[in-house]
């Protein structure tokens, strides 16, 4: 960046903090009409909020179109007109959609940080045809895209550009009982055919903070504290066509009541209650077939765990550049399928936990002390001839956190508790009760450009000997591992350990970033009964630095280069993961996206103490890999993409390519489509296979051969949007894999360096397989009235897995596919919701 122009972004920022004064809000005596008009008598007396500035691409640059905003409120409810100018208003781009699903259109945004914490805000957003989104912020940046509140806006386009007019009742947020009270305040307005966004106060991109940047609102007196109080009871009826496989089929039938429940305790808690909840209308997760030591981490859909999520967070043990995220919090173990049903189920067994109740209290003090509880109970389930094959559970968390020093600091505490009703059937297999415990703490100096964080973490799990035994071997712990320090003591019933983790990060100030983070795991550190854990035994340093170049250029809107590093050890030193990274992110002028990345693997010697399952520790062969890719311009309306990459590792006995093409097509405002496709044809050089016990010798065996896989997965997407209360979704994905492993292989030197003195070759072929798998959605849903949905959903799928040798062809396995029994299930779920 040249000096002149430095000292102009400076001037321009200085500019635009001497315009933003307070918002001022007047008291409306009668309240406005929503009709996006500004002829009512409050909006002819407001001040006018019209200081916006360019944030993007032009960091504080003089806008192109004007904005002008007015702010009123009553006892009820805050009131938000604004008029978008454009001079050219049939060129402003207005797309239909569900809510909460953002499109290429224009957009404003109301975002309010009613605690004035300069951490936790609101945001609601409106396009030009009234498309409604919502957030709930957390934690300054991070925004939960699942909370929905009820508040209404009218939009209108006319000759002069676009209007939003907004009601925001009091009861959708929270604020300190007081008798005048200031808000943070921000809106921000993006036009989508030029690209621009604005805001007001000006929003730095390359500063840290989102909420902490927003400006003030004053004028607000004697706000009565809203009676919040909703319910949302729902009738849901559900029909299951099902094949065993052998000719027969089952058609059980559903029909059930529930409710949700909303209820402000104090001004600032919320206690949230679910009475035999349902989440029959959310999407599958993606097929997935794990060859690999770890179990695969799969998001959290349920709406009634995501919202509020981000309170919950351990935060110190989840960050963008540790791949095994690990939490002490995670909800998917609430609810899931039947922990026993492989051991003791049949074909009728049910394939999920059902949650009996629920209730989950969150909120923030005066003080600054964020609260959250959760307690949720889930039933015993019952597989064949009676036997458990799920007990009843009860599942509670505790986190607390306060913030210091004006909320440039924090100190946090954490806690998790999962208590099981065992009987002749579990009590073997699963621990009785598992807790963990943790504290954690962060500070930002520097100008809140620097960040600072630690967290020390135990866990404690108790059951039977032979759970615990269980547990030892486990692939989280593999104690029987013959080439380590630990042993495996059959006679224990409990199982503890430990966790750490510091960090340093520059996340603002200049064009550069960075972070650094150590974590350490004990051996017997166990979190899985209600987090989530890849492996303990551990130690990890990663080092990510980056610039951001976000001022445009003639060579680019925006640039993003990245360089990380990083390295694991078990415990006792063992190298065990090495690796160097760049990628690069750049937006064109044309507003065209270029990717590109190298990864180079084990420079230094590395030796997985996974991958054979409880056996010795196997060198990790020196290898790289790579990936490039373009994305179209997001305004058009045919948008391509497309990302190839591969590997090649182990002397070239591993490689890989893969490729992964996608296309976005809006035919017009209400009608949207996507179709992404991905195939991969890789050749490893040593897959784990199975272990065994060797018949003359009696010493195990750990199987390894090479493998030639492909695979292919698509998903497509269709969205018809009548309304933006009325909408219909199409989702379907097939997936297609097949494998084919060469002669069987067994560890000679499992350390050594070159592939041949690595492995002993035996004279056994090791077969191969082919798993297909179809998943789809239909989703109608209507918001027939704010907060009152029905849904009518059609849930299909196929699976089929084949201990069978062959070449993938695509054709065969496609009509191999759909020949599958398919399981269909229709669902008719209505709820209303009401404030009484």
């Amino acid at each position: 960046m040249n000096r002149a122009l430095g000292v102009s972004i400076v001037l321009l920022a200085c500019a635009g903090a001497l315009r933003a004064q307070p918002a001022v809000a007047v008291r409306a005596a009668t309240a406005p009409t929503l009709d996006g008009r500004d002829d009512d008598e409050v909006w002819r007396n407001a001040p006018v909020v019209d200081g916006f500035l360019e944030y993007q691409p032009r960091v504080g640059g003089a806008p192109r179109f004007r904005t002008e905003v007015k702010v009123a409120y009553d006892d009820r409810a805050l009131y938000v007109f604004a008029r978008m100018y454009d001079p050219a208003p049939d060129s402003i781009v207005a797309l239909l959609s569900r809510r909460d699903v953002r499109t290429n259109s224009d957009h404003f945004k109301v975002v309010l940080d009613s605690y004035h914490d300069r951490r936790t805000g609101y945001e609601f957003a409106v396009n030009p045809v009234g498309v409604k989104r919502d957030f709930l912020v957390y934690n300054d940046t991070n925004e939960d895209g699942t909370w929905d509140a009820i508040w209404d806006v009218v939009t209108r386009i006319d000759s002069l550009g676009w209007t939003a007019e907004y009601r925001l009742p009091f009861s959708q947020f929270r604020f300190p009982a007081r008798e005048t009270h200031t808000f943070g305040l921000m809106f921000v307005r993006e036009i989508a055919r030029t690209g621009e966004r604005l805001s007001w106060p000006l929003f730095r991109q390359d500063a840290q903070g989102f909420i902490s940047q927003a400006g003030e609102l004053t004028g607000l007196e004697r706000i009565p504290s809203p009676r919040r109080l909703e319910v949302t009871p729902y009738v849901l009826t559900k029909s299951t066509t099902r094949f065993d496989g052998i000719g027969g089929a089952s058609h059980p039938q559903q029909s059930t009541v529930g409710a949700d429940l909303k209820m402000g305790l104090a001004s600032n808690l919320t206690l949230d209650a679910a009475v035999n909840p349902d989440f029959g209308q959310v999407e599958a997760d993606p097929s997935l077939l794990n060859l690999s030591a770890f179990e695969p981490y799969f998001e959290e859909r349920r709406p009634f765990f995501l919202e509020g999520a981000g309170i919950f967070a351990f935060r110190n043990f989840c960050d963008d550049i540790d791949s095994g995220c690990r939490g002490l919090f995670y909800s998917r173990r609430i609810g899931r399928a039947p922990q026993l049903v492989g051991r003791y189920g049949d074909a009728g067994s049910p394939q999920q936990s059902t949650i009996l109740g629920a209730a989950k209290i969150t909120g923030r003090t005066r003080g600054g002390l964020s609260v959250g509880l959760l307690d949720v109970a889930t039933e015993r389930m019952v597989g064949s001839q009676d036997r458990t094959i799920e007990p009843m559970t009860n599942h509670a968390v505790v986190r607390l956190q306060q913030d210091l020093a004006k909320g440039q600091s924090g100190i946090g505490a954490m806690v998790t508790a999962v208590n099981r009703s065992l009987d002749e059937w579990t009590s073997p297999w699963l621990r009785r009760e598992a807790y963990t415990g943790g504290i954690d703490g962060r500070h930002r100096f520097g100008g809140r450009n620097y960040e600072a964080t630690f967290s020390l973490s135990g866990s404690v799990v108790r059951g039977s000997a032979a759970s615990v035994l269980q547990l030892q071997t486990d692939g989280v712990h593999r104690y029987q591992r013959p080439d380590d320090r630990l042993s495996v003591d059959s006679t224990r019933t409990a199982l503890t350990g430990l966790a750490q983790r510091v960090s340093l990060s520059k996340f603002g100030g200049g064009i550069t970033r960075f972070q650094f983070v150590y974590q350490r795991f004990t051996p017997g550190y166990e979190t899985n009964d209600l987090g989530f854990q890849s492996r303990a035994d551990e130690q990890i340093a990663r080092g990510w630095y980056a610039f951001q170049l976000l001022q445009p250029t003639s060579y680019y809107r925006r640039a993003f280069i990245n360089t990380n590093i990083g390295t694991n050890w078990s415990a006792s030193g063992l190298n065990t993961w090495n690796s160097v990274n760049t990628n690069w992110h750049i937006e064109l002028p044309n507003q065209w996206g270029a990717h590109w990345g190298l990864t180079v693997q084990s420079l230094a010697p590395a030796y997985d103490d996974r991958v054979a399952r409880g056996g010795p520790a196997i060198r990790v062969p020196r290898g790289f890999n790579y990936f490039v890719g373009v994305e179209g311009d997001g305004r058009r309306v045919v948008i391509p993409t497309l990302f190839v990459g591969g590997k090649r590792a182990d002397e070239g006995h591993t490689s890989s390519f893969w490729v992964e093409p996608s296309l976005q097509f809006r035919a017009s405002s209400r009608f949207s489509a996507s179709l992404n496709a991905s195939w991969q044809h890789a050749e490893t050089g040593s897959q784990w296979v199975r272990n065994r016990t060797d018949s003359v010798s009696g010493a195990p065996q750990w199987l390894f051969a090479p493998l030639d896989q492909t695979t292919f997965s698509s998903s497509v997407r269709l969205n018809f949007t009548a309304t933006p209360t009325l909408s219909l979704q199409m989702w379907g994905q097939p997936y297609l894999t097949s494998g084919d492993y060469d002669r069987l292989m067994v560890p000679a030197a499992p350390r050594a360096a070159r592939y041949a003195d690595r492995w002993r070759v035996l004279a056994e072929d090791g077969g191969g397989f082919q798993f297909r798998e179809w998943r789809s959605n239909v989703v109608a849903r209507w918001e027939y009235r704010p907060g009152s949905t029905l849904f009518l959903v059609w849930q299909h799928g196929r699976s089929g897995y084949e201990d069978l040798s062959g070449r993938f062809a695509f054709g065969p396995e496609m009509h191999d596919l759909f020949g599958l029994p398919p399981d269909n299930s229709f669902l008719l779920k209505v709820s209303y919701w009401f404030n009484p």
